[in-house]
C-alpha cells in the first residue's frame, strides 16, 4: 500500500509542472554557457563542438560506440590505455542514436547528454524538493548547474547520465519504490565505477528500513539484488575478456595509473604545489576546496540528510578524493555528489530575493567564462 502511494503520488500529473522554473532556470544556465563556449572558441579560432564531442574522454566514448571494445593505446612509458576502462551504457547509447538518427555517434553523445543533463537537473529537483521543499529543489538545481565546471554537463560524457540515474534512483529510495530504485542503480553501474556509490546507497536504505521492520520487505529484497547487476555484470565480463578473473578490470585501471590509495597520492600532489609562489597558491586553493567539500558533507550530516543521500555522497567524494592520479579531475568527478550542495541550496531558499537570484545570476556568468577558458585550455584531461 505504501509503495502504491508513493508511486502514485510521483506519477501525479502536476510532477512536470512542479518542476518547471528550476528545469527553465537550468536550460538557461546551461545555454549560457554554451553560447559564452562558442564565442570564445570562434574567437580562439577552435571548434567549440570539437571540444564538446571529440576531445578527451569524449573519444574514447565514440571509439567504443563505433568499434566495439578491445582499442588499446601503449604509451612510451610502458603503460597500457584501454577502451576497457569506459564502462558501456553511454556507447551503446551514443550507437542506437547514431543508428536511429542522422547523428553520429558523436553527435548522439552530445544529445544524449543534454537530455540527460535535464532528467539530472529534474531528479535533483525531485529529491531536493521532497526533503526540503520546492524553493531548496530550484536552488539545488542551479547550484548544480553553475558549479565551475558545469560545461562538462553539457558535453559528451557520461557525467549527466549517471547522475541523472543516481538522482533518480536516490528518489525512488525515499519514495519507497525499491525495485525502479535498484533498476535504475543497475544502470548508473553500467555507466561509471561510482555507480558503487548508488549500490551502496541502496543497499544501506534496504538494510536499514529491514532493521526499523517496515512493510515491502519482499520488493525492497528486489531491488537491492538489482542494484549491483550492472556494476558486477560489467567487471565479470572484463575479467573473463582480460583473464584477469575479478581483478581484471582493476588491471585495466592500473594501466592508467588509476586506482584506490586512500589519498596518498593526492596529498603528495598538494604538497608538492608549495614547492614555489605560485604553485603555493594552487596548493591553498585545493586544499580551500577539499576542507569545502568536507564542510559541506558535514553540514549535510548536521542537517540529517537522510541516510541514503548521506551515503552516496560520502561514497562518491571518498572515491574521488582518494583516487590516485588524475588530480585536475577530481572537480568533474565530485559533480555528481549533488546531495553536498543541498546546504547552500537550503541556505539560498531562506535567503530573501532578489539576492539568492542576483547571487546564482553572477556565478552563472562566472561559470560561463570559466568552462570556455578551461576547455579551450587544458580542459578535462
Amino acid at each position: 500500500m505504501i509503495e502504491q502511494e508513493t508511486r502514485a503520488a510521483a506519477a501525479r500529473p502536476g510532477a512536470l509542472r512542479r518542476a518547471t522554473p528550476a528545469l527553465l532556470g537550468y536550460a538557461a544556465v546551461r545555454a549560457l554557457g554554451l553560447l559564452v563556449l562558442a564565442v570564445w572558441s570562434a574567437a580562439r579560432g577552435t571548434s567549440a563542438w570539437t571540444l564538446l564531442t571529440a576531445r578527451w574522454d569524449s573519444l574514447w566514448y565514440t571509439r567504443v560506440a563505433e568499434l566495439g571494445y578491445g582499442y588499446q593505446v601503449r604509451l612510451p612509458n610502458g603503460d597500457v590505455h584501454s577502451n576497457l576502462a569506459f564502462f558501456p551504457l553511454l556507447p551503446w547509447l551514443e550507437r542506437l542514436g547514431a543508428a536511429l538518427t542522422p547523428l553520429s555517434a558523436a553527435g548522439a553523445g552530445f544529445a544524449v547528454a543534454l537530455l540527460a543533463s535535464l532528467a539530472a537537473a529534474w531528479g535533483i529537483f525531485a529529491v531536493a524538493d521532497r526533503v526540503y521543499g520546492r524553493r531548496a529543489g530550484v536552488c539545488a538545481v542551479l547550484v548544480w548547474a553553475v558549479l565551475p565546471v558545469g560545461i562538462v554537463q553539457s558535453m559528451a560524457y557520461s557525467e549527466s547520465l549517471f547522475t541523472a540515474l543516481a538522482a533518480w534512483s536516490l528518489y525512488a529510495v525515499l519514495t519507497g519504490r525499491w525495485v525502479s530504485a535498484g533498476t535504475l542503480a543497475a544502470l548508473a553501474g553500467l555507466t561509471r565505477p561510482v555507480g558503487l556509490a548508488v549500490v551502496a546507497a541502496v543497499w544501506a536504505a534496504g538494510i536499514a528500513a529491514t532493521l526499523n521492520d517496515r512493510p515491502g520487505g519482499a520488493r525492497r529484497l528486489a531491488g537491492m539484488l538489482l542494484a549491483p547487476l550492472g556494476a558486477a555484470g560489467y567487471v565479470l565480463w572484463v575479467g573473463h575478456r582480460t583473464g584477469g578473473g575479478v581483478l581484471g578490470y582493476l588491471d585495466v585501471q592500473a594501466g592508467w595509473r588509476n586506482g584506490f590509495d586512500g589519498g596518498l597520492a593526492f596529498a603528495r600532489f598538494v604538497a608538492a604545489r608549495f614547492t614555489s609562489v605560485p604553485g603555493a597558491l594552487a596548493g591553498v586553493a585545493l586544499i580551500v576546496g577539499v576542507a569545502l567539500v568536507l564542510w559541506l558533507y558535514a553540514a549535510g550530516v548536521r542537517q540529517r540528510q537522510p541516510l541514503p543521500l548521506l551515503v552516496y555522497s560520502g561514497v562518491v567524494t571518498a572515491l574521488a578524493l582518494c583516487a590516485s592520479s588524475y588530480f585536475g579531475s577530481k572537480p568533474r568527478l565530485l559533480m555528481p555528489a549533488f546531495p553536498l550542495l543541498l546546504p547552500l541550496a537550503l541556505a539560498l531558499a531562506r535567503a530573501r530575493m532578489p539576492r539568492p537570484a542576483a547571487v546564482l545570476a553572477g556565478v552563472a556568468l562566472l561559470s560561463a567564462g570559466y568552462g570556455a577558458f578551461w576547455l579551450n585550455g587544458s580542459g578535462p584531461p
